[in-house]
C-alpha cells in the first residue's frame, strides 16, 4: 500500500505567470494533458488524501517526489519577474514638487538609495553586466488544514545549484540556473520575456515586459531605482534591527488583465521595497501575487504567492555597492473553495554572488535573441 501511494504522489508546474508557475503540465506517463488549473486541483486533492492517511511523510523528498518538489521550487523561485516595467526616463532628476507627498517622498528615498550605492557618483554609462552566483533551494513543506486539524507534509532537504546572468541596457537579460541537474533558462530581448524548462519547453510571459527579480534585489541598483521610480511611500517599518522606509509599486488593472488566461484571472501583483533609514540601502523586498480561478463546475479558488527576500552583504564593485548575499522565502497559499480549508506550501532559497563584472567586451544584442520556437504558435501552452 505504501509503495502504491508513493507512485501516486506527484507535483506539477503550470505556466500561467512567472510568479505562479508551480504545479507541471507535463503528462506523466504519456497521457493527455489537462488544463493547468485542473492539474493543480487534482494535485491539491492528492495532498489532502495524504494528510488524512496514516503513512509517514518520509517518502516525501526522495525519488520522483523529490524531482517534482524541485520543479515546483524552480517554477516559483527560479526566475520570477517584478510586477511592473522599468521606468525609462532619467532616474537622477525625479520631480519633487507639485506631486503627492507619497510620491515625492518615494523620489527622495530613491535618490538617497542611488547616493548610498554610489550610482550618483558613478553616472557613467554601464553597457552590460555579467554575474555568477550559487543557490541552495530547500524543498517544500505543505501545510494542509481541514478546518479541525492541520498537518504538515514534506521534508527540508536542500539542493545546491549555480547560475550565470547577463544583462545589457535597456531591459535585455539572460539567466541560466542549474539545481540538482535541473536547468532553467530565461531571457528578454527588451520586448519579449521567455522561459525554458525541460518539462514545459519554451514559453513567453504574458503582459508588459518586466525585469527579472534577481536583478532588482540589490544586484543592479540602477534597475532597482527605475523599478521604484513610480512608487509610493507608505511610511516606516522595522525589519530586524533596521528602521526602514517602505515603498510600494503595483501593476495596474490593465496590466494584470493582460496576464490573465482562461479561468485564471490575475487580481493583483504588488511589490514592497524596504530601504534602511540608516544606510539608505535596500535590505528587504516582498511581493504578493493573487490569482482567482473560477470554472462553471467548481467553486472560486484563490492562489496567492508571496516572496520575501532579505538582501545584504553589500560590497564595492567598480565604485558601486552590490548586494552579494540574500535569502528568499516563498509561500503559495490556496484558499476560498471551502472557508475552513486551505493549503499552504513553503519553500526557501539562499543565494550568494560570486563574481560581478561590468562592461564585458564583445557582448552584443545578438546574445539576447529569443529561441526560434518562441515565435511558433503551435508551441503556446
Amino acid at each position: 500500500m505504501g509503495s502504491r501511494t508513493r507512485r501516486k504522489q506527484r507535483w506539477y508546474s503550470q505556466p500561467l505567470t512567472p510568479l505562479m508557475e508551480g504545479p507541471d503540465l507535463e503528462a506523466q506517463g504519456g497521457g493527455k494533458k489537462e488544463s493547468s488549473w485542473e492539474v493543480i486541483r487534482n494535485w491539491v486533492r492528492l495532498q489532502r488524501s495524504f494528510s488524512r492517511s496514516n503513512f509517514p511523510v518520509s517518502f516525501y523528498g526522495s525519488g520522483p517526489a523529490k524531482r517534482q518538489d524541485l520543479r515546483l521550487l524552480l517554477g516559483v523561485l527560479g526566475c520570477p519577474l517584478a510586477p511592473v516595467p522599468l521606468f525609462n526616463d532619467s532616474i537622477y532628476h525625479l520631480p519633487m514638487k507639485d506631486i503627492p507627498i507619497e510620491t515625492s517622498s518615494a523620489h527622495y528615498i530613491i535618490q538617497q538609495y542611488l547616493a548610498a550605492t554610489g550610482c550618483l557618483k558613478a553616472q557613467k554609462c554601464t553597457k552590460n553586466m555579467y554575474t555568477t552566483g550559487t543557490v541552495k533551494m530547500i524543498c517544500c513543506e505543505t501545510e494542509i488544514s481541514s478546518g479541525k486539524s492541520v498537518r504538515t507534509v514534506g521534508t527540508r532537504g536542500g539542493e545546491n545549484g549555480c547560475f550565470v546572468l547577463w544583462q545589457m541596457s535597456p531591459g535585455m537579460w539572460s539567466v541560466e540556473l542549474v539545481v540538482a541537474g535541473n536547468k532553467v533558462v530565461a531571457g528578454s530581448n527588451g520586448k519579449i520575456v521567455w522561459r525554458h524548462t525541460p518539462w514545459l519547453g519554451t514559453h513567453a510571459a504574458k503582459g508588459p515586459q518586466r525585469p527579472l527579480r534577481r536583478i532588482i534585489q540589490g544586484l543592479d541598483p540602477k534597475s532597482t531605482a527605475r523599478l521604484f521610480a513610480k512608487a509610493q511611500c507608505l511610511g516606516e517599518k522595522r525589519i530586524g534591527d533596521e528602521e526602514c522606509f517602505v515603498l510600494k509599486v503595483a501593476a495596474d488593472r490593465a496590466a494584470v488583465m493582460e496576464r490573465s488566461e482562461g479561468p485564471a484571472e490575475v487580481i493583483r501583483h504588488v511589490l514592497y521595497g524596504y530601504f534602511s533609514q540608516k544606510s539608505g540601502l535596500l535590505i528587504y523586498m516582498e511581493d504578493s501575487h493573487l490569482t482567482r480561478v473560477q470554472t462553471p463546475e467548481t467553486d472560486t479558488v484563490y492562489w496567492e504567492t508571496t516572496i520575501g527576500s532579505s538582501i545584504g552583504d553589500y560590497r564595492d564593485v567598480d565604485g558601486v555597492l552590490i548586494a552579494h548575499q540574500g535569502r528568499s522565502v516563498a509561500t503559495v497559499f490556496r484558499f476560498g473553495e471551502v472557508s475552513m480549508q486551505h493549503c499552504r506550501t513553503r519553500m526557501e532559497e539562499a543565494w550568494r554572488i560570486d563574481d560581478v563584472v561590468f562592461n564585458v567586451p564583445g557582448l552584443s544584442i545578438d546574445y539576447f535573441i529569443p529561441p526560434a520556437d518562441i515565435f511558433n504558435p503551435t508551441n503556446s501552452p
